[in-house]
């Protein structure tokens, strides 16, 4: 370790970590980024498989428009594709005729006006309340919220939902969003491998202890998920309303199993299947996304987190098995796992993204909230607008530095 003191320590080197070590750097501030993993990027990992980048994490520049990480891949050299993602368009026809396709279109969106219309006030509920009754679409809609939010509908809540800000522009980095998220840090002091056990704020510096030594610091940034927070007494003395801020948003589960094919000619490229279209145990299957012999394909929900519990093996079963039954049994020799990770698994992130249940938006705000003008909060969970993001985490890692950089103009550190 270079150093056990600096200024700012951002704890937590995701999407939020890098982007407010690197707003703080810029602006000539020591601080330093500290990652329990031996990589940065958190939440956002790109592998390099069989000459493609693959993201196992996040994909997709979300409101690609407004996004960002879209202009700092521009400047990073990265080429953006514009392709119009899968779900705006009609999936393959095997297993889901284009009629069918046609009826599941407009029950999705009188879905989504109905848990708009039922807000009032300052009244939640869960999504699946939106339901129609006996709906023969709401396995779907159930699967499709759970590649979404992470949980199935009944966990969620509408006015969460309702809250989320979207362009409906969908773009992604060919090189890889998490490529271009880590190589945003380049010039920023980091520590990997170190995991934080304890922040000691019972002196004027904060005593920050991590498996390779104890850093202090004179304020420090908390860019740790929601599922680490609220099962860890991170701060002595405690923080109680922190820790159940995070309780109250926690992480759903999205996992993405990359798969190479052979002959993948006979699709268009960038399409997709439904594996099922009466349940929410389902996956979705892109086909050659960039025009890649790979299939990209999506878990959600309780789903994956019950796939989880065999490994990627299961997934690939599960996989294997309702593709066969699209595609034809011999569809089963074309195919072959190539990448995975498994983030509920995963020790330092224990899943995906944040959700509001029913009656817990508020806990957004609370848990973004400084303490004591020296702790800073920042992640996805701490956007009431962009939450489950990459851009949303952004956000919150340079408003927390810049709020670190408003108290330097009136009060010097030290």
């Amino acid at each position: 370790m270079a150093s056990d003191e600096t200024e700012v320590a951002i704890i937590g080197g995701g999407a939020a970590g890098i982007a407010a070590a690197r707003h703080l750097h810029d602006a000539g501030v020591p601080c330093l980024l500290i990652e329990a993993r031996e990589r940065l990027g958190g939440r956002a990992w790109t592998q390099q498989k069989a000459g493609f980048a693959l993201d196992l994490g996040c994909g997709w520049l979300h409101s690609a428009d407004l996004n960002p990480w879209t202009k700092i891949a521009k400047e990073q050299g990265h080429q953006i594709d514009k392709t119009p993602p899968p779900w705006t368009r009609p999936s393959l026809p095997q297993g889901f005729p284009v009629e069918k396709q046609l009826e599941y279109r407009e029950a999705f969106n009188r879905f989504h006006e109905r848990v708009v219309a039922k807000l009032t006030g300052d009244q939640d509920y869960p999504e699946s309340e939106a339901f129609e009754p006996n709906g023969p679409w709401n396995g779907l809609l159930s699967a499709v919220t759970t590649y979404i939010s992470g949980a199935e509908p009944e966990k969620v809540s509408a006015r969460d939902f309702d809250n989320y800000a979207d362009t409906h522009e969908n773009w992604r980095v060919i090189e890889g969003y998490g490529a271009t998220i880590v190589a945003h840090a380049t010039p920023v002091p980091r520590l990997l491998g170190a995991v934080v056990s304890r922040i000691d704020r019972n002196s004027k510096r904060l005593k920050i202890a991590t498996g390779r030594g104890d850093i202090t610091a004179e304020r420090v940034i908390v860019c740790l998920p929601t599922s680490i927070l609220g099962a860890t007494e991170l701060f002595a003395p405690a923080l109680p309303e922190k820790m159940q801020a995070a309780v109250d948003l926690p992480l759903g589960l999205a996992d993405k199993l990359f798969l190479s094919m052979e002959r993948p000619e006979e699709f268009p490229d960038d399409s997709r299947l439904f594996g099922r279209t009466d349940r929410a145990a389902t996956a979705t299957y892109h086909l050659r996304p960039f025009g890649r012999p790979v299939i990209e394909c999506y878990f959600g929900g309780d789903n994956a987190w019950a796939l989880e519990r065999g490994g990627e093996a299961a997934f690939f079963d599960f996989a294997r098995q309702e593709l066969t039954d699209l595609l034809g049994s011999d569809f089963t020799k074309r195919i072959t796992p190539l990448a995975m990770n498994l983030w509920g698994a995963d020790p330092f992130s224990r899943g995906a993204y944040s959700y509001a249940p029913p009656g817990k938006t508020a806990a957004r705000a609370i848990l973004a909230a400084p303490v004591e003008g020296r702790i800073f909060f920042a992640g996805e969970a701490c956007s009431r607008e962009s939450y489950s993001t990459a851009h949303g985490a952004y956000a919150t890692g340079v408003a927390a530095a810049q709020a670190i950089l408003a108290m330097r103009k009136q009060k010097p550190p030290g």
